[in-house]
Formats: C-alpha cells, sequence, structure tokens
C-alpha cells in the first residue's frame, strides 16, 4: 500500500513535471515566434536599402555628416532610387554646409519622385513637397530669394500638410513654441519681394535659424 501510494505520488510528479515543461515549451515557442515576426521585416523582408538609410537617419540626428552621406550612399549602391536614402544625403550636405552638393542632391530627388505618379502615394508626395521643401531653405540661405518662394509654393502645392511645421516633439526638443514654417515663410517673403529692394528685410537671423529640415 506504501509502495503504490509513493508510486502514484512520483507519477503525479511527473506528470506535472512535464505539464510545466510542455507550457514552458509553448510560451518559449509563442515568444520566438512573436519577436520573428517582429524583426523578420527589418532584417529579412525590408526593401533594400532600407537598413543602411535607418542607421543614416541615426547618425543624422547625432550630427555626423559624414558618416551618416556613407550609410546613405551604400543605400543606393544597392537601390538608386531610394527616396529616403537620397533625401538622408540631400539633408546631411545641407546640414554640414554643402549647398552645392546639397542642390545636387535635391534636384536628383526631385527628378527621380517627379517620375513617379503620386496620385495613390501619400509617402510619395508628402517626400516631395519636403524635396521642395529643403531645396527652398537651401535657397534662402543663399539669398536666392524668388527661387526659394518658388519653391515653398510647390511644396505646399504638392503636400501642405506634410510641410506644416515642426512636429510637436521638434518644440519640444528645439524648445519652440511658435516655430517657422514653410507657410508662414513663403507668406513673409512674398510680402518683403513686394516691397521696393531698399524697404526689404529679408534676413532675421534669430527667425532663420528655426527653420528646420523636412524628411517625412
Amino acid at each position: 500500500m506504501t509502495a503504490a501510494r509513493a508510486t502514484g505520488s512520483g507519477g503525479g510528479t511527473s506528470g506535472r513535471v512535464i505539464r510545466r515543461f510542455l507550457l514552458l515549451a509553448a510560451v518559449t515557442g509563442f515568444a520566438l515566434v512573436t519577436v520573428w515576426a517582429v524583426i523578420r521585416p527589418y532584417f529579412f523582408e525590408a526593401p533594400a536599402g532600407d537598413y543602411q538609410v535607418r542607421q543614416g537617419d541615426i547618425l543624422l540626428t547625432d550630427h555626423k555628416w559624414d558618416e551618416a552621406i556613407r550609410r546613405f550612399d551604400e543605400a543606393l549602391a544597392v537601390s538608386p532610387d531610394h527616396r529616403g536614402a537620397l533625401m538622408g544625403r540631400a539633408i546631411a550636405y545641407l546640414q554640414s554646409d554643402r549647398p552645392a552638393d546639397a542642390e545636387a542632391a535635391l534636384d536628383l530627388l526631385i527628378a527621380t519622385l517627379a517620375r513617379t505618379d503620386h496620385t495613390d502615394d501619400p509617402t510619395g508626395r508628402a517626400v516631395l513637397a519636403g524635396a521642395y521643401a529643403n531645396r527652398g531653405i537651401l535657397f534662402d540661405r543663399l539669398g536666392r530669394w524668388e527661387a526659394a518662394l518658388a519653391d515653398y509654393r510647390r511644396a505646399l502645392q504638392v503636400d501642405s500638410g506634410a510641410v506644416e511645421g515642426p512636429s510637436l516633439m521638434d518644440r519640444i526638443l528645439y524648445g519652440e513654441s511658435h516655430p517657422s514654417s514653410v507657410a508662414k515663410r513663403a507668406r513673409y517673403l512674398e510680402q518683403q519681394l513686394a516691397l521696393p529692394e531698399a524697404d526689404r528685410l529679408l534676413r532675421v537671423p534669430e527667425i532663420d535659424a528655426r527653420q528646420r529640415m523636412y524628411k517625412p
């Protein structure tokens, strides 16, 4: 009788261990499947160049312009029309004060996007609007006011929402409750360019410094 109880008890313990093992295996398997589903699109199914562009974007936020450009170039080597890489490289040139390179990069991006119908492509429209806005900022910095205004207008026509101004997070990071925007700058340039040349005030450094690049 004692032996039978001992055997039964051992069998119960063994059964509980097996059930726990099976439960743990099921939970582990589910966790692995979930993790795989999350990381697979980023590392195995993402379009060519996306990984390098994400690296470049991180380097942009760290102001490591040359390293960012190298990552964007790597992306373009495998995906020549990658709009995120084209935009990122243009911004890196712009922010590192290489206006000729920045203008060439933005011209290429705009030409690349112009070959595509963006009727059903909101992301494409946003990138095109951002490209015009950034080229407008470049022209603004170079004192090419009419060209800047023309590009600001194009940006607003393509997708005004994409260039309405810095996000709430940008406002917090830069401490600006009333940041500049494409629409505000376009209106200001229109007003100033309508005045006699001697009366124009086209540079206001403390305001101009608030302009931010657009990278949809």
